[in-house]
């Protein structure tokens, strides 16, 4: 008997012959399988191991009311809201150690509401004919491998068979991968970084390990703050080292890499120690020039790479920046510090670096002070935000609020 298994899910009304022969290439690989049937219009010519109507009924739908019905939209989210909830029960109970879907519009949405419900570091692969395009809907915050199909999930074809034989390996491998184990017993700490405040972060990162801390840095690129956001929300850090706010520059002018409403929230939320910057506020992040909109074209911009275009925020959008901030923090329930580097807020935002706006970043200074409430500790310095003193400060002040949390003791 296989000592690991994968959940396949998929529909199996329109894709059975596809489904079988994924399932036959990951049990050649010496992994079981557990087959879930999320299709609606018809049985399937085998029998899966959770069948269509106890995947609706974990939803607290019925089959034959899906069925008759015949509108695509509710069917296909009854569907992947009783896959999530049998993927989870699965996993609980230690039934499955991976998990694997294919499918177009319909069969991807399910397999990655379900794949969504699953923790961080469980193994998710999903063969799909939208893996090119924005993937961002169905991944969500979660590590979840997508895969092109090349062609349709229609038919066992020379190239198709190629695809599924890979895509069998590779959950086979990921599920038969030694883990890393429990992992560190250190109390988790997260931080957020860009290109532009790196030296900063570094730095920083390196005394809160010393200090006994084991640190997440998540990029600010959208999804790593919604992802820092969600973690934070679940109880998973201690404390947050919030250096770069860049997604909410994104946020305010539409940018592409806003982390949405929320982002500098949670942590308020919960209650727990944040020290928090204006790491690369002094930009908004667009893809390729072409991808930049009209409105925008007499503005300042840098070029990062062939893909990545910078803007460089005004007067008026600092000065709402300013007040966007002292709002979040001012609602923080725990204990919340800003540290403000009034010599620069990024690598590019320097005397004599394309970025340098005195004028604009005093206008986040203004509106930042105006507005902070007296439950935020505000720490003005006059370094620019990768001066490694600054650094240190900001790592210590954060140390210093997670002692205190503690009553006094230092990380264990």
């Amino acid at each position: 008997m296989a000592e690991k298994t994968v959940a396949i899910i998929g529909t199996l009304d329109t894709k059975a012959a596809e489904f079988a022969f994924l399932k036959r290439a990951i049990e050649d690989e010496g992994v079981g399988t557990l087959l879930i049937d999320a299709g609606i219009l018809a049985d399937p010519p085998f029998a899966p191991d959770v069948g269509a109507r106890e995947l609706a009924s974990a939803a607290g739908a019925d089959l034959a009311t899906l069925r008759a019905a015949r509108d695509r939209g509710p069917a296909v989210t009854a569907m992947a809201d009783g896959a999530a909830a049998t993927v989870t029960r699965l996993q609980a109970e230690g039934r499955i150690h991976g998990i694997i879907g294919m499918g177009g519009g319909g069969g991807t949405s399910i397999a990655a509401r379900a794949m969504r419900a699953l923790p961080v570091g469980f193994p998710k692969l999903i063969v799909s004919t939208l893996a090119a395009g924005d993937i961002s809907p169905y991944v969500g915050v979660k590590d979840i491998m997508m895969m092109p199909s090349i062609v349709d999930i229609a038919g066992i074809n020379r190239l198709s068979s190629e695809i599924m034989a890979n895509a069998a390996g590779a959950i086979a491998g990921m599920v038969k991968a030694k883990r890393p184990g429990a992992g560190s017993a250190k109390p988790l700490v997260a931080a957020t970084m860009f290109g532009v405040t790196t030296p900063c972060v570094t730095k920083a990162r390196a005394v809160l390990e010393d200090a006994g801390y084991e640190v997440l840095v998540f990029h600010a690129t959208g999804t790593g703050g919604r992802t820092m956001e969600e973690l934070v929300r679940a109880g998973f850090v201690e404390g947050v080292l919030d250096i770069t706010t860049t997604e909410l520059a994104d946020e305010l002018a539409g940018g592409v890499l806003s982390a949405g409403p929320d982002r500098l929230t949670a942590a308020g939320e919960k209650g727990i120690p944040q020290v928090v910057s204006s790491g690369a506020l002094d930009m908004v992040n667009f893809g390729a020039p072409e991808t930049v909109p009209a409105r925008y074209a007499s503005r300042l911009f840098y070029r990062h790479n062939p893909q990545v275009t910078l803007m460089r925020t005004t007067v008026e959008e600092n000065a709402a920046l300013g007040r966007i901030l002292a709002e979040k923090l001012n609602a923080a329930s725990g204990p919340t510090t800003f540290i403000l580097p009034k010599g620069g807020v990024s690598a590019i935002d320097l005397p004599g670096k394309p970025f340098h706006d005195p004028e604009a970043d005093a206008a986040f200074i203004r509106e930042l002070k105006a507005n902070l409430g007296a439950n935020v500790t505000l720490v003005e310095r006059d370094a620019d935000i990768n001066d490694e003193a600054f650094a240190t400060e900001a790592a210590n002040l954060l140390i210093a609020m997670l002692k205190e949390k503690r009553g006094g003791a230092a990380a264990p």
